[in-house]
């Protein structure tokens, strides 16, 4: 299903409030002058504020992505793209993103 492509200025929180930090990116695909994430590595989860075992969130892997759009040979993240919070296995939420570019 088509959705919007991330880019390094979403807006992702873990389902606890903290903030997912997309740190893989791509430079050579850019949407509205930054540049759009990919899925590659796990992002970090910053400020998480889970008290109960087994702790906050640290980081956030993103387990679906494009099917068709990659970059630099690796998926681009969408809107309807989804993350696992390490080690407690939450969800993450899109606060914002772009509203110009789609992909599948």
């Amino acid at each position: 299903m088509p959705g919007f492509i991330f880019h390094q200025g979403t807006q992702v929180q873990c389902v606890h409030g903290g903030l997912v930090q997309l740190t893989s990116v791509s430079s050579r695909v850019t949407i509205n002058k930054q540049p759009v994430a990919i899925q590659q590595v796990p992002s970090s989860v910053s400020g998480c504020g889970n008290p109960t075992p087994p702790g906050p969130c640290v980081t956030a892997q993103w387990v679906t992505a494009s099917t068709r759009v990659k970059s630099m040979g690796m998926p681009v993240l969408l809107l309807d793209s989804q993350a696992v919070c390490a080690p407690n296995g939450t969800p993450v939420i899109v606060r914002t993103t772009q509203n110009r570019v789609t992909a599948m």
